[in-house]
């Protein structure tokens, strides 16, 4: 029994990546078909509720209206930029802007698709497009979570590494709450865009790793 659970353990291990894969887009799926059967959902309205009750002030607002912006287009292009003028590796610096660019186009595509519309009943910002999956949140997933998956692989100061891990990592989580904050869109749209590039982002790592990463 005992040699059965290993096997099992270690095949679980060995395909982690692809089990997470699977029920990312699993969960997408089901979000997708929830939004087509109605325009809202009811854990979108008590995501709302919740922020509004526990976090919604005059600071908190000011404070969101900043984090927001980390994950828009200027500044993740900005960041990119630099990046790649930075880094020393030409081909880490390329596949860092292929990966927004990737994310993008994937995100402007499934927006036009579903063709949701934004909320309009509690937004503290105007924003403009359609809302189904959030593109600051499938955008940055992708882009912090590939920087995170770099700095992993090529840091070797522990301190620092787990320390830009973690703030990255909070990052993503702060910027998509804060579309939900802003009134610009629903939780279904954050939940969809971060399982989505989680998705996406398995594929793609694994692309460059085989083709340009780790290419002899």
């Amino acid at each position: 029994m005992k040699i059965v659970l290993k096997k099992v353990k270690d095949l679980i291990l060995k395909n982690l990546k692809w089990i997470i894969l699977f029920l990312s887009l699993i969960e997408f799926l089901w979000l997708l078909e929830g939004v087509f059967s109605e325009e809202i959902l009811d854990f979108d309205l008590k995501g709302y509720t919740l922020i509004k009750t526990y976090l919604m002030s005059d600071f908190t607002t000011s404070v969101f209206k900043v984090i927001t912006n980390l994950g828009g287009g200027l500044f993740i292009i900005i960041l990119a930029f630099s990046l790649f003028l930075i880094i020393k590796r030409r081909e880490v610096g390329l596949v860092i802007f292929a990966n927004l660019g990737i994310i993008t186009l994937l995100n402007l595509l499934l927006k036009n698709i579903v063709s949701r519309p934004r909320p309009s009943d509690f937004r503290i910002i105007e924003e403009s497009g359609y809302s189904f999956p959030s593109g600051h949140s499938m955008i940055s997933m992708a882009f912090y979570g590939l920087l995170i998956y770099l700095i992993y692989k090529n840091f070797k100061n522990k301190y620092i590494k787990w320390s830009l891990i973690v703030v990255l990592s909070l990052l993503i989580i702060l910027i998509g709450i804060s579309r939900v904050y802003l009134g610009v869109h629903y939780l279904s749209d954050v939940l969809a865009g971060f399982l989505l590039a989680i998705s996406y982002l398995i594929i793609y790592i694994s692309v460059i790793n085989k083709y340009i990463l780790e290419r002899k």
